[in-house]
């Protein structure tokens, strides 16, 4: 498959004046830990900056003041924890209560990994109806249960840096870019998802239609900017963009805000809270004000 980047960019529609922000969708975002607490906050942050109207983060109780103290603009809900500080199988009833509500569903920024974590995950992935987002060890879950890739219940991204990748494709093998490209093409079509290959020119797919993303500098190259690429997506889904198109638009303004803020700050200073700062202005380019 060629992958097609003369194809116009998807973009979100007007806003009326009238608007309310039940309009512009409602996300959850499942993860977090005691250890890994900034991921999930970076999400938080950079959905509420992709302009979703509603931002809950669920997490596991020990860390949810932490959390909520990143921003007052999102929500937080305390799930049940585990003793390393992770949220706990025994949490699905709560979960299962909470995802009831929102448009669309984020989950596996800072999660960590354990047994319970993997049910979880796989839980949510062959229940929850509406488009979920899957990143980091969110994305190691599913890699431990591929019987549940070809399950899901409604429309799914999936969000691999290339080592995650490796894990869901079951290969040690360090693939060359064009072979990981092909393969994460034919794995799109099969599991009926859409994959964002993360990387120098990111690759989109749904594996019918493939994208290679233009923006993006080396300074991306830090902790955090994947959990903010995964607000924004999550954001965008929940605006009613395709999954396609929310991950297109997604990528390319994530990218987009990484240059901004590489002009900024520079690359090698750049860290994922300058790509989240910087997403405003990257709409506003985006939108022709900027």
């Amino acid at each position: 498959m060629t992958a097609d980047n003369s194809a116009s960019l998807p973009s979100l529609p007007p806003r009326a004046a009238d608007s309310h922000k039940g309009d512009f969708g409602r996300v959850l975002l499942v993860g977090g830990s005691r250890a890994m607490g900034g991921g999930i906050a970076l999400s938080g942050m950079a959905a509420l900056r992709s302009g979703a109207g509603l931002v809950e983060l669920a997490v596991p109780d020990v860390c949810q003041s932490t959390v909520a103290s990143f921003d007052p603009a999102y929500m937080t809900v305390g799930l049940p924890s585990d003793g390393s500080g992770r949220i706990a199988q025994r949490a699905w009833k709560d979960i299962r209560r909470i995802t009831e509500g929102p448009d669309v569903l984020g989950c596996g920024p800072g999660l960590g990994r354990s047994l319970g974590l993997t049910w979880l995950v796989c839980r949510l992935y062959t229940q929850f109806p509406r488009t979920m987002v899957v990143d980091a060890d969110g994305l190691n879950a599913l890699a431990e249960r591929p019987d549940a890739l070809g399950a899901s219940a409604g429309p799914r991204i999936l969000t691999p840096h290339p080592g995650e990748f490796r894990r869901l494709a079951k290969t040690d093998a360090k693939l060359p870019r064009e072979e990981a490209e092909s393969w994460a093409n034919e794995l799109a079509a099969r599991w009926g998802a859409v994959i964002v290959l993360k990387g120098h020119r990111t690759l989109i797919t749904d594996g019918r239609k493939s994208f290679n993303n233009p923006t993006g500098n080396p300074g991306m190259a830090t902790g955090g900017t994947g959990d903010v690429l995964t607000g924004v997506i999550t954001a965008l889904a929940g605006q009613g963009l395709s999954p396609l198109d929310a991950a297109r638009l997604g990528v390319y303004a994530h990218g987009l805000a990484g240059d901004i803020a590489a002009e900024r700050f520079g690359q090698v200073s750049l860290t994922a809270g300058d790509v989240a700062f910087c997403l405003p202005a990257a709409f506003e380019r985006l939108a022709g004000t900027g």
